[in-house]
């Protein structure tokens, strides 16, 4: 009686490939965004870098699907009208050696 399973070598494991977002992509993306979906999820989902992910975000890639995924976010989702924050991506710089909270320990 064998306790473990046979495993095979097939050769290496074959990942899928990065495919190119398009702009259909990129209003769901947004849509995904404003329903809160995880950016792990939506990397998994799309097979895609996270930096892809974020230069539509940003407004770099596909401009204008923004707009197109607000319009179809309403007529999707009407039940949550005003409550989205439909808001740009921020992007909160790293760096380094600032002193800007020195100021809060001051007497």
């Amino acid at each position: 009686m064998r306790l473990f399973a046979e495993t095979t070598n097939d050769g290496p494991e074959v990942t899928p490939r990065r495919v190119r977002l398009t702009e259909r992509d990129a209003i769901e993306l947004w849509i995904a965004r404003w329903l809160r979906i995880q950016r792990k999820e939506l990397i998994n989902r799309y097979n895609c870098d996270p930096r892809r992910i974020y230069e539509i975000w940003q407004g770099k890639k596909f401009p204008a699907s923004r707009e197109r995924a607000m319009a179809e976010f309403r007529a999707r989702h009407p039940e949550f009208g005003e409550r989205i924050d439909f808001g740009n991506h921020r992007v909160i710089p790293r760096t380094a050696g600032r002193d800007d909270q020195l100021q809060l320990f001051e007497e």
